[in-house]
């Protein structure tokens, strides 16, 4: 008896040794964060956690968000799919008559396509594949996948925090949310003069310093901000004003510091926790800026958000012992990379699903290569509706039947248009998009709809 008591004290060693061993992550992911909104590519924001995390991290110059809007973006990053190959191509736009809506439909859509209106339960997320390995999976922030019953609580998180039905704050100030939009009133140990970007990193230090489990975590914080409203905080909008930056604009800037200071309370805390050096930092932004993008072209809005400033975002990884430090990336590669990443930080083997898209960026994690392909884009909101990214090249259709064509190498403004100049690659890329298109892009219209 006592030697079988002596075995299994061995093997729970062992077990809870092998879960310390495997590295925490943390995943910031910004909500309309401009590739452009840093300090280091433009002095006009202060931003020194993530200047200095770009020090310590890879930093991918090229990183794309497959339909670079809230909610589809938000699916592609949990699930590493394309969220167009579930039919959700626009944000989700709930019915308050009609809640449980399978779709919505968008007016100024030219082709009136059907979007989802929720994640459906049934697809794994990456908080429920690294549960598998023995991750504790805790939520922080904007969801917008759906309502109650479809919150991160319901797709493999263990606990969430700040989680709304709302795609955006009615303010950043105290009360951040309409009734309707937080109806269980999630926030409501608030007073006025409480700042939202603030009371949701309070929560994400607190759990980082209270967490006393054996198991690896998984911290998913999922920023409101810098989304509209662009409501900055007093003192930090007070001296942008004073620098002469006018309007709203200077809003923005305020919230991109204060989202950066909410980046280096975290990492402060994982450094007082002493777990800094086995935790993983993952910090993207969810589409291009609502603001300037330069040099980039396009943005959120203006029906250009397939160009380099709607879908190109920020992207860094710190792999402590895997990633070198100050080092960047000019592969292209998408949000869908994310989730086989996470799953093979987590396993420590490489993860294999040919249900998803995306793929692994240990390889580029490690200094290696990975295989070339094409990346896709896709919105059902305005003309232009799809592109295709190989290599140095991109090219942006529209329904009308325009396409253009960039070397996005030489040309990251996106201002050549190389259609029509005789290059092979233009036919190569129509083909391979038209190809793409026919497989991915359900054939779903109104009529349907009406069948649904």
């Amino acid at each position: 008896m006592k030697r079988i008591v002596l075995l299994a004290l061995v093997l729970f060693t062992m077990i809870t040794s092998y879960a310390q061993e495997k590295p925490n992550i943390v995943l910031l992911f910004v909500d309309d964060y401009g590739w452009s909104d840093i300090g280091y590519r433009n002095a006009s924001f202060e931003t020194p956690n993530l200047d200095q995390l770009k020090k310590e991290s890879l930093d991918f110059q090229r990183a794309y968000i497959p339909t670079p809007t809230c909610s589809p973006s938000r699916l592609s990053l949990l699930t590493g799919k394309e969220a167009v190959r579930l039919q959700m191509v626009r944000h989700i736009a709930l019915d308050p008559k009609n809640p449980e809506a399978k779709y919505a439909m968008w007016k100024t859509d030219p082709v009136q396509m059907p979007s989802l209106n929720y994640l459906p339960l049934e697809e794994t997320t990456y908080a429920e594949k690294i549960k598998e390995y023995g991750y504790y999976n805790h939520f922080i922030g904007k969801w917008h996948l759906g309502h109650e019953g479809r919150y991160p609580v319901d797709q493999g998180f263990d606990s969430e925090f700040g989680t709304t039905n709302a795609g955006h704050p009615k303010s950043y100030y105290y009360p951040f949310f309409k009734k309707n939009e937080d109806p269980k009133n999630v926030l409501k140990n608030f007073k006025e003069g409480d700042y939202l970007t603030d009371e949701l990193t309070d929560n994400a230090v607190d759990f980082i310093k209270g967490y006393n489990k054996e198991n690896p975590f998984m911290l998913t914080f999922w920023y409101y901000s810098v989304h509209g409203p662009s409501i900055g905080r007093k003192d930090l909008l007070k001296k942008y004003q004073e620098r002469g930056i006018e309007g709203k604009y200077a809003d923005h800037h305020a919230m991109v510091e204060a989202m950066d200071e909410s980046v280096g309370r975290v990492k402060k805390a994982l450094e007082d926790k002493g777990i800094a050096d086995n935790t993983v930092i993952i910090v993207l932004s969810d589409q291009g800026g609502a603001y300037a993008n330069d040099p980039l072209r396009g943005g959120k809005k203006g029906g250009d958000t397939l160009a380099e400033g709607g879908a190109r975002v920020p992207f860094m990884i710190k792999y402590p012992g895997i990633t070198k430090a100050n080092t960047e990336s000019f592969v292209p590669v998408q949000s869908i990379d994310v989730f086989p990443t996470v799953v093979e930080i987590a396993s420590g083997k490489k993860y294999k699903n040919k249900e998803i898209q995306g793929v692994s960026l240990m390889p580029l994690l490690k200094g290696k290569e990975i295989k070339k392909r094409n990346l896709f884009g896709f919105r059902s909101y305005e003309d232009q509706y799809t592109s295709i990214v190989n290599g140095d090249w991109k090219m942006i259709k529209y329904h009308s039947g325009k396409y253009q064509l960039y070397n996005v190498k030489t040309d990251q403004s996106e201002s050549h248009d190389l259609v029509g100049t005789g290059l092979k690659i233009e036919k190569k890329l129509k083909r391979d998009l038209a190809k793409w298109e026919k497989k991915a892009v359900p054939a779903f219209g109104p009529d349907q709809l009406k069948e649904k």
